[in-house]
């Protein structure tokens, strides 16, 4: 190559400028992103463990529930007496405090589910504000090495539309991507 092919020294200045400038707010705005979306996921983790461990508990009442109804007919149809009696009421104190707490119970249960899924919709805002970001950055540094400003332009695309994203998990916004959502989940 000589010396009159080769591009004039600061010539793409501007554009490595721009994709440098693009690269540290899409890098900065990611890292913030991937930071909100752990906690995001620790809270999941901990309301589907919540949900999975109240279940276990209505469950574990109706099972008790069961088998006190179970022996206290049984009871009634072996024998009478004062003995059968007191012990007829022990099982209906204990028949009538497992029907008091399973409601409690499966209300909680639910709450804590539909809590995992308010906040998996922000999980999946991150994750797509991830992606989009990632490959915004990835397109900034291909528009250095070819030194092209359309390629800049996609990755401002990429990247502007992966910080509205990301803007929408942190201010509780309505926007979600569900058809990505779907097709990576």
């Amino acid at each position: 190559m000589e010396a009159d092919d080769l591009p004039a020294e600061g010539a793409n200045k501007r554009l490595n400028r721009m994709v440098a400038v693009t690269v540290v707010l899409l890098s900065v705005c990611l890292g913030l992103c991937n930071i909100k979306d752990g906690n995001i996921v620790q809270a999941m983790t901990q309301s589907k463990a919540d949900a999975v461990d109240t279940w276990g508990e209505y469950q574990a009442t109706r099972t008790k529930l069961h088998i006190d109804e179970t022996a206290a007919a049984q009871l009634g149809l072996l024998a009478k007496g004062p003995e059968v009696s007191a012990q007829q009421a022990v099982l209906a104190a204990e028949i009538a405090k497992y029907k008091a707490e399973t409601p409690a119970l499966q209300t909680k249960a639910k709450a804590f589910e539909a809590n995992y899924d308010a906040l998996n919709v922000h999980d999946d805002q991150f994750d797509a504000a991830d992606a989009l970001m990632s490959i915004g950055v990835s397109a900034a540094a291909v528009s250095a090495v070819v030194e092209t400003f359309a390629v800049l332009a996609v990755a401002w695309a990429f990247g502007g539309f992966g910080i509205i994203m990301g803007l929408a998990g942190f201010l509780g916004w309505a926007i979600h991507p569900a058809f990505v959502a779907s097709f990576l989940g």
